[in-house]
C-alpha cells in the first residue's frame, strides 16, 4: 500500500499548484458543489495511478481543486461504494491520499433515507453519529501506524469546535444519527423499523468508512446528510434513485449555502 499511495500522491502533487487544506466528498446528486469551485483545475479519477473510479449513478469520478469561501479545497466528485464491488482498504487509500496531500479537515456530504418521522425530503441534517451496519470496517489488515493507532478513539467522530460554529451560524439545523448499510438493494420496512429501535435517524450506503478512516489519519470532520426521501414503509411509495437526484437538486442553493458558510468559519 505504501508504494501505491506514494506514486498516486506523486501524480497528483505534480499536477496541481498548491497543497488543499480541507477535503469535500460529495454524495448522490451533490456534486454541483463542485462547480462552485474557484480557479478550478480538475484531474479524472481514471488518470490516477492505482486510484479507484466511480461507476454509481451521479457520481462523475473527478479530483476538483481550487478556491471554495476563500479557503484551498479538493473536492470528490463523486465517491466510491462497497456495493460497487470496492473494497473498505480502497476507501482508505483515499482518504490517506487526501491526508498526504494536505488535507486537515473532511466535509462529508450524502444522500440518506429518513427513518426519523420528523424529517422530510429536502430537509439537510447534521450527522452527530454513526452506526455501521455494513460489518466492514476499513481498518482491517495491519495498522498503518504512521497515520493513527490500532484502536483508534470513535466516541467522537466530528470536530466539536466546526460544529459548534457552523450551530451558530443555523441554529435551526437539524442533527441525527446516520446508519450505513451495505446495500445496494434499499431496505425493507422491517429494516427501517429495527433500526429506528436501533437509535438511527438516517440511512445510507456510504460515509462511515470515509469517517473512521479520517478520524484513524486525524483528519477532522463534518458531516451533512441531504435528505432525499422517506426510509421504505413510512409511505406507500416505491423507492428509486432518480428520486434521490431529484430531491438533491432541489435543494442546491439551501445546501450550497450552508456548505460555503461552514467553509468561512473556519
Amino acid at each position: 500500500m505504501k508504494e501505491k499511495l506514494n506514486q498516486t500522491v506523486d501524480y497528483i502533487k505534480g499536477k496541481i499548484n498548491e497543497e488543499p487544506q480541507i477535503g469535500l466528498i460529495l454524495g448522490s446528486g451533490l456534486g454541483f458543489l463542485a462547480d462552485e469551485i474557484e480557479e478550478r483545475m480538475e484531474i479524472s479519477y481514471k488518470e490516477i495511478p492505482y486510484f479507484p473510479h466511480s461507476t454509481a449513478p451521479g457520481h462523475e469520478g473527478k479530483l476538483v481543486f481550487g478556491r471554495l469561501s476563500g479557503k484551498k479545497v479538493v473536492a470528490l466528485k463523486g465517491r466510491f461504494h462497497l456495493y460497487e464491488g470496492w473494497s473498505p482498504e480502497i476507501i482508505k487509500f483515499v482518504v490517506y491520499t487526501l491526508k498526504e496531500l494536505g488535507v486537515k479537515k473532511l466535509l462529508i456530504t450524502n444522500a440518506a433515507g429518513a427513518i426519523n418521522k420528523t424529517y422530510n425530503p429536502g430537509d439537510i441534517i447534521l450527522v452527530k453519529d454513526i452506526i455501521n451496519l455494513q460489518f466492514r470496517n476499513p481498518l482491517i489488515g495491519p495498522n498503518e501506524e504512521k497515520y493513527g493507532p490500532r484502536f483508534p478513539d470513535m466516541s467522537s467522530i466530528l470536530d466539536k469546535k466546526w460544529v459548534e460554529k457552523v450551530k451558530q451560524l443555523f441554529p435551526d439545523l437539524k442533527e441525527g444519527v446516520y446508519l450505513a448499510v451495505l446495500g445496494p438493494s434499499y431496505e425493507t420496512p422491517a429494516e427501517i423499523r429495527a433500526f429506528r429501535n436501533f437509535g438511527a435517524d438516517l440511512v445510507g450506503m456510504s460515509t462511515v468508512p470515509e469517517i473512521i478512516s479520517a478520524r484513524h489519519c486525524n483528519i477532522d470532520c463534518l458531516v451533512f446528510s441531504c435528505v432525499t426521501n422517506m426510509a421504505a414503509g413510512i409511505l406507500e411509495q416505491p423507492l428509486s434513485h432518480e428520486e434521490v437526484v431529484e430531491v438533491a437538486n432541489k435543494v442546491k442553493n439551501d445546501f450550497s449555502n450552508l456548505v460555503l458558510k461552514s467553509l468561512e468559519v473556519l
